[in-house]
Order: C-alpha cells, then sequence, then structure tokens
C-alpha cells in the first residue's frame, strides 16, 4: 500500500506541475494563459468520469461510508473488486490532479480495503482468513488503518482515525494488528522519499518550528475555545450544505440536465473552479496557483505573514492584504469543496477540510497577532503569540467537527512533529465535536444517509428518548403469510384478500 500511495503521489504532482506549467512558461498571452488553466483541468476531470463510468461506478466518492457499512455486515457487491481497484487508482490520480480542492484518504482507505480483500481471495495464505467472516472484517479494519497512515504518515492517528469513523464496537485483540501494519505502511511510506527524493532522513510531512519555550499565554485558550465553537459551527454548516447540493442535483438535476448526463455537472462546476482560482483574475487575491499541499504549509508557517521575510507567502498573500486573501481562500475553499466532493469521481473530503481549517485558524492567528503585537502579556520578556499554531489547532478542530472524530487532533501532531499545542487542539476538537454533534451527523454518516445505505446510526443526543421504545411500537402486525400448515382454503383467501401485492409474474 504504500507503494502504491507514493506511486500516485507522484502522478498527481506531476499532474498539477503540469498545470503550472502551462500557465507560468507555456505562453504569455493572457487569453491562450485561461484557456490553459481552465481546459487542462476539464480534460483531466472528464477522463476520471470516464474511468469510473466505464470500468467501476463503485468507485465514485470518498469510501468510508460504505466501508462502515460493510463492517457492519453487509454485503455490498462488486465494491471490492480488482475493477472497482483500477478505476479508483486512475481516476483519483486524474481527478486530484485536476487541482480541484478533494482529497485522498477517504478513497485510499477504500483502496486498502479492496487490495486486502483481493489478497484474501487470491494468495493461498490469506484464504483461510477470508473464508473465516470475522477475521475479514478484522483484516478490513486494518487496512483501513493503513489506508490513513500511509496517506498522512501517521500510524497512531491512523490506527485512531479508523476506529472512531469505521467501527462501533472494535476487537481489541485488532489492535496490535492495525498498529503493525500501519507502522510499516508509514514507515515504508516515508522511506521512499528517503531513497528516491534524496531526503535526509525520515521527518513529518509538514514539519514546523514553533517554540517550545512558550508555545502560548494561558490566556490564548479563551481564544483557542472559541476557535473550537466556531469550527464546531463551520462544521455542521459545511455537512448541511454538502447534503443540500446533492439533494438539489438528484431531486431538481433533470430540469437542466445535470442528472441524465454524468459529465455536464462535473464539467460545470470544475469551469467554475478554475475561473474564480484564474490567478490573473479573483486567483490572486486567494492563492490561485497554489495546490493543498502549497497552501497547508504556508498556513504552517512558524512567522506572522505580517513580518515573514519568505517572498513567496508575500507574493501570494499581501496582495491586497493578508486579512482579505485568507478571507477570499476560505469562503472559496468552503464553498467549492462542498460542490466538489459531490463530483462522481473519487473524491475524498478530509484533506480539503484540513487545509480549511488551517487557513481560518491562519486568519483569527493573524488577527489576534494585530490586536497584541507584543503579546498578551508585555514585560521584560515579551513572547509574540504564533499564528502558525493557530492553523494547527484550526486545521484539527475544523475537520475533527466535519468528520466527528477526536483523532484528528492526533494526526495533525504526527503531521507536524509538534506536540507544543496539545492542550489548545484537545480543547478545540473537543468543544468542536461537542457542537457539530449536537446539531448534524458527520460527514460520511450525512452520505450514508443520501446513498440510503442500509446502516443504522448513532441515535442523536437529542433523540435518547428513542432507546425506551420497542419493535412492537412500528413493526406491521397484521401480516399476510403462509405456512407449511396452510390449509388449501387459508391459501386461497389469502390471494383474494385485496391487500396481497403481486411482486413477480412467474
Amino acid at each position: 500500500m504504500a507503494l502504491i500511495s507514493f506511486a500516485m503521489d507522484f502522478c498527481i504532482l506531476k499532474l498539477q506541475e503540469t498545470h503550472v506549467f502551462f500557465y507560468n512558461d507555456l505562453t504569455t498571452n493572457p487569453i491562450l494563459r485561461f484557456l490553459l488553466w481552465t481546459g487542462y483541468p476539464l480534460l483531466c476531470i472528464i477522463f476520471s468520469v470516464s474511468v469510473v463510468q466505464v470500468i467501476s461506478l463503485n468507485a465514485v466518492g470518498s469510501g468510508i461510508p460504505e466501508m462502515k457499512t460493510i463492517l457492519r455486515g453487509i454485503v455490498i457487491h462488486n465494491y471490492l473488486t480488482w475493477q472497482t481497484l483500477v478505476s479508483k487508482v486512475i481516476g483519483l490520480c486524474f481527478s486530484m490532479g485536476s487541482g480541484l480542492p478533494i482529497g485522498k484518504e477517504g478513497p485510499f482507505v477504500h483502496i486498502a480495503c479492496i487490495m486486502s480483500n483481493l489478497l484474501g481471495q487470491n494468495v493461498k495464505g490469506f484464504k483461510r482468513i477470508f473464508s473465516n467472516e470475522t477475521r475479514n472484517v478484522e483484516m478490513l479494519a486494518a487496512a483501513c488503518a493503513v489506508g490513513v497512515s500511509c496517506t498522512f504518515a501517521a500510524p497512531i492517528g491512523g490506527v485512531l482515525f479508523s476506529i472512531e469513523v469505521t467501527s462501533t464496537y472494535f476487537a481489541v485483540r485488532n489492535y496490535w494488528r492495525g498498529f503493525f501494519t500501519a507502522v510499516c505502511g508509514s514507515f515504508v511510506f516515508r522511506m521512499m522519499d528517503v531513497w528516491i527524493s534524496n531526503e535526509a532522513t525520515i521527518t513529518t510531512l509538514y514539519p514546523t518550528n514553533f517554540s517550545g519555550d512558550f508555545p502560548f499565554d494561558p490566556l490564548e485558550l479563551v481564544a483557542f475555545s472559541l476557535m473550537g465553537l466556531l469550527a464546531g459551527l463551520g462544521g455542521a454548516t459545511f455537512v448541511y450544505m454538502h447534503r443540500k447540493i446533492v439533494f438539489l442535483i438528484r431531486n431538481h438535476g433533470h430540469r437542466i440536465f445535470l442528472h441524465k448526463n454524468k459529465f455536464v455537472y462535473p464539467c460545470i462546476v470544475t469551469l467554475v473552479v478554475m475561473i474564480i482560482s484564474f490567478p490573473d483574475w479573483l486567483g490572486q487575491f486567494m492563492g490561485g496557483k497554489l495546490t493543498q499541499k502549497d497552501s497547508l504549509e504556508h498556513m504552517f508557517s512558524d512567522q506572522s505573514w505580517s513580518i515573514t521575510t519568505d517572498e513567496d507567502i508575500k507574493a501570494v498573500w499581501a496582495d491586497p492584504n493578508i486579512f482579505v486573501s485568507l478571507l477570499f481562500f476560505i469562503v472559496f475553499q468552503f464553498v467549492m469543496t462542498a460542490f466538489c466532493v459531490s463530483l462522481p469521481v473519487p473524491a475524498g473530503v478530509f484533506f480539503p477540510i484540513f487545509v480549511l481549517g488551517a487557513a481560518y485558524g491562519r486568519l483569527l492567528g493573524e488577527a489576534m497577532t494585530s490586536w497584541f503585537p507584543d503579546g498578551i502579556h508585555e514585560g521584560q520578556n515579551n513572547f509574540f503569540i504564533q499564528p502558525g499554531g493557530y492553523a494547527v489547532v484550526g486545521a484539527a478542530a475544523f475537520s475533527g467537527a466535519v468528520t466527528h472524530t477526536i483523532s484528528t487532533s492526533v494526526i495533525v501532531f504526527e503531521l507536524t512533529g509538534q506536540i507544543s499545542h496539545i492542550i489548545p487542539v484537545m480543547i478545540a476538537v473537543l468543544i468542536a465535536n461537542a457542537a457539530a454533534q449536537w446539531l448534524q451527523p458527520s460527514i460520511y454518516d450525512s452520505i450514508i444517509q443520501i446513498k440510503k445505505l442500509p446502516y443504522l446510526p448513532e441515535l442523536n443526543p437529542k433523540h435518547t428518548h428513542m432507546y425506551n421504545r420497542y419493535v412492537k411500537c412500528i413493526m406491521r402486525r397484521d401480516i399476510i403469510f403462509c405456512s407449511y400448515e396452510s390449509t388449501c382454503r387459508q391459501i386461497q383467501q389469502m390471494l383474494q384478500n385485496d391487500r396481497l401485492q403481486v411482486v413477480s409474474h412467474c
């Protein structure tokens, strides 16, 4: 899985670099640059949709909602086949290579589970596990952990995230298996950078250098708590918006030819995203030329952008000023992510909302820096506010609110290599989860409801009175039936009943 993840990252990077090359170096004509900026992603999305439509429709979307259903014991036919694997890998490379705000984490969890299923079916040493339903489910649960760890190089967070997202009841005996496979996958994934990319050693994906002597003032915990509350409200709003968008396209899309033709809606969304993010137009105010990875690296930078010496950051975010640029970026990312994750292509939701949360945290951090330029407590030893720490807290809180997970706090520590903000992160994530769970289901449970998958979600705290209801309160008792003891007269009377419905004719 680590090799597949590294190869996919390499392909995605090359596709995104090609997009930037077409804009920067191929021509200076503004019209041609616009056509190349919008046309290249359109071709990528059309190819991704074509692959999914031709090879396997089961490759559409994230994959985590379906895996939650499968791990509950429901069989989804043809969901873990090699056709779906090929469609998912190729489709995801081109959908992410287009530059749209979609992620890799959910689809790669699906890919890892497909590999687990194929190993059980075709490799002799695994067939005994595959034939045992309980052991097969445990193997799929471990595959979910591998999928997350090979995406973020976060083995601990990967295991915890897979438990929170996919499992209601987790077998403790499977705990070490999940950690073992996640650590192996994460190790090989990071070693590939050392072997191929000439990295000096294994490092985190987004290293930071926040001061450990005075990472934050105790009074800043008030700001971090407020961040958590706003992130919870924002996460619930995102889930609600995504659900409304899907229902709008499904119920009213036929009026504008969006529902019948699978290419129209993706092309329209891609065209709108690329027009708005065109660097010579509105894109210059929201980091339009940056990939999601580059944007996250800027969000986690140590210095305040108002005093930074990094010319790349100044060139992207200083025009007209950092607050306007960040605000434009947040609004654009919020709305467009809700649309893009509803496209009929392989698309994950975790990484875009992670970047969105980091931008939201960065905005508040820069605001705190401008309000308290010398730190909250002034004196002989001034300890300045670190906006990058706010970005870390915002990323964990917002992604945790959307997915209803606490493990995002662990993932963000493994991504950045910093635990100096462990208290603010935990406080913000807990508050964000409490607010979001009270208002909306998680994004994965929402997709389960949208797709009408056979899954019983946990009851909302507002509906705990439902625990006192019995099956007899909702079941029908006047069922028409026949048994092996039924007489010919009883069967005749049953067939003459007006309420009897004929399902099929022999």
